[in-house]
């Protein structure tokens, strides 16, 4: 049985990863860990205590990140004092930030990706293959997420145009057509045209549930493995163990 600690426990993606995981016959969720001054701290909600202590993270097999940028650094330094394995789901972070991840990841073992879900990560692998057959080819992005999310182009959107530009074609971060709407979970599509054709990959998120089903799959998986960085596409695709 795999010890989870769920951060940001009270969020919209906290509160499906308590009720997803509870289902599940491999996972025990042993903490749900909040900011302090929470109204919720100290009660038991999906039949999980509700902290604002970090030093649980000891209790903890994986450390499952939804949180602030602010709050997923602070955790870092728990992970490395009590070698714990984490999945960070966390967008928004800044360069100073994701080398921070980065170093905590030379001492314990974290899964660090801009969008958990399998049918994401799937695009990843079909745009890098996109972008190095369509040479010469105009490349946009458009992505689409609810009017709550912070950060804009999404995290998801920005590893896209990463893939893109490391596999020659070029976009921009400011290129991005990013749109704030309603309550759409996630939508991204990449397009790429010539004079002559145009070809388009698109991912449209139903459910919050698929973002959950991934995290669970890569605290599953990060457990594990030894002390380093890795991504979805490890998780999914890779033969690491």
């Amino acid at each position: 049985m795999i010890k989870l600690g769920i951060s940001g426990a009270l969020g919209k993606m906290g509160r499906r990863l308590l009720s997803m995981a509870n289902k599940d016959d491999e996972l025990e969720v042993v903490f749900g860990l909040e900011r302090k001054g929470h109204k919720e701290i100290g009660k038991i909600i999906e039949g999980v205590k509700i902290e604002d202590n970090p030093e649980v993270i000891k209790m903890c097999d994986c450390l499952i990140e939804f949180t602030t940028p602010q709050a997923t650094v602070e955790h870092l330094p728990y992970l490395i004092k009590f070698k714990k394995s984490a999945v960070i789901g966390t967008t928004g972070l800044n360069e100073q930030q994701v080398e921070k991840v980065k170093e905590a990841a030379k001492f314990v073992p974290i899964v660090f990706s801009p969008n958990m879900s399998v049918g994401v990560n799937l695009l990843f692998k079909l745009v890098k293959e996109a972008s190095k057959t369509l040479k010469g080819y105009k490349v946009y992005i458009q992505e689409t997420h609810h009017i709550h999310k912070k950060d804009a182009p999404s995290g998801t959107a920005k590893k896209l145009a990463q893939i893109i530009n490391n596999s020659g074609l070029r976009i921009t971060p400011e290129e991005i057509k990013a749109i704030r709407e309603d309550e759409v979970v996630g939508d991204h599509i990449v397009t790429f045209e010539s004079d002559f054709d145009k070809i388009e990959l698109l991912h449209s998120a139903k459910t919050r549930d698929i973002f959950v089903k991934g995290a669970l799959l890569g605290a599953k998986w990060v457990v594990v493995q030894r002390q380093g960085l890795y991504s979805m596409d490890d998780v999914l695709f890779s033969k690491v163990s």
